[in-house]
């Protein structure tokens, strides 16, 4: 990345959802030389059709019902800073012709306006779709593709960077704790135990997810395996009760039995594990 974002290339991230594409984004802007420049960060597969040109590209007074007044859109916003596209796959086709036009001449004209609008940005776009795929489908501009392709980044899952798993964590920990005001100094061992077990199938977003109520919840200094699977067993990923000790299984299992009245198929599914291992569970508690 040191390499790039000191560039003014369009970068494409791709990566599934929750694998930090956003984050990416916005540390390329901030090593880069627009760092004291705006980033307008666009979700493009949420502006209904219908006010896409509008929200992109401006538009003036008068120009529909509802345009009381002359509005700058987000090509503008982001003038001598960076534009970053998020969702770009979701673009109708239709529209994507309007989006490469000015991506190609830097230039926009407002909707309802007959100006020619130069514009200066850095554009960096990200999708959790297979553009290759929806080119060959139809779906997506082969044109459009090249021009958002300049280098391309891929952000691979939580679980295939399992050594990101923990400084993230404790990045997470010590942004929350200070944000609501938590003595927290770190986690114990089984803590940090269940969060490496666990697959993260939702990536960054969910361990994050994770950490806030953690923390929300604690009520020592440092986070605990009972904070991390807190009203979430569900969440976590077979093997989790192979991360805690004895006695915190004990109570994990007793726990799960008493939230689903006794229903051992619905504790077992909670608990990441199968129906006889959970009967086992129960007889060698005593439950």
């Amino acid at each position: 990345m040191s390499k790039i974002a000191p560039t003014d290339a369009t970068v494409l991230i791709t990566g599934e959802n929750g694998t930090g594409k956003d984050m990416l984004a916005r540390a390329i802007h901030a090593d880069s030389l627009r760092r004291n420049q705006p980033l307008v960060a666009v979700d493009a597969g949420a502006i209904p059709e219908t006010l896409f040109e509008s929200e992109l590209f401006g538009h003036v007074k008068g120009a529909f019902t509802d345009a009381h007044s002359d509005h700058e859109g987000k090509f503008e916003q982001a003038n001598g800073g960076t534009l970053f596209l998020d969702e770009i796959g979701n673009i109708p086709l239709h529209l994507q012709a309007k989006l490469l036009r000015a991506i190609q001449s830097r230039s926009i004209v407002r909707v309802g306006g007959t100006k020619t609008i130069p514009v200066d940005i850095r554009l960096i776009c990200a999708t959790n779709m297979d553009l290759p795929a929806l080119i060959r489908e139809g779906r997506f501009r082969e044109d459009l593709f090249y021009r958002i392709n300049t280098v391309h980044l891929m952000l691979p899952p939580l679980r295939e960077r399992r050594e990101d798993i923990m400084p993230l964590a404790e990045l997470f920990l010590s942004s929350f704790a200070e944000h609501y005001h938590r003595p927290l100094t770190g986690f114990d061992e089984q803590a940090r135990q269940a969060i490496l077990s666990n697959r993260w199938n939702g990536n960054i977003r969910e361990l994050q997810n994770v950490i806030e109520k953690a923390v929300i919840l604690s009520e020592g200094t440092v986070l605990t395996a009972r904070d991390i699977l807190s009203d979430r067993p569900d969440s976590m990923a077979q093997g989790t009760l192979r991360a805690v000790s004895e006695a915190e299984e004990e109570r994990m299992v007793r726990e799960a039995v008493e939230r689903f009245h006794g229903n051992i198929s619905a504790a077992a599914k909670a608990l990441g594990i199968s129906r006889p291992t959970l009967y086992a569970k129960l007889k060698k508690f005593g439950l």
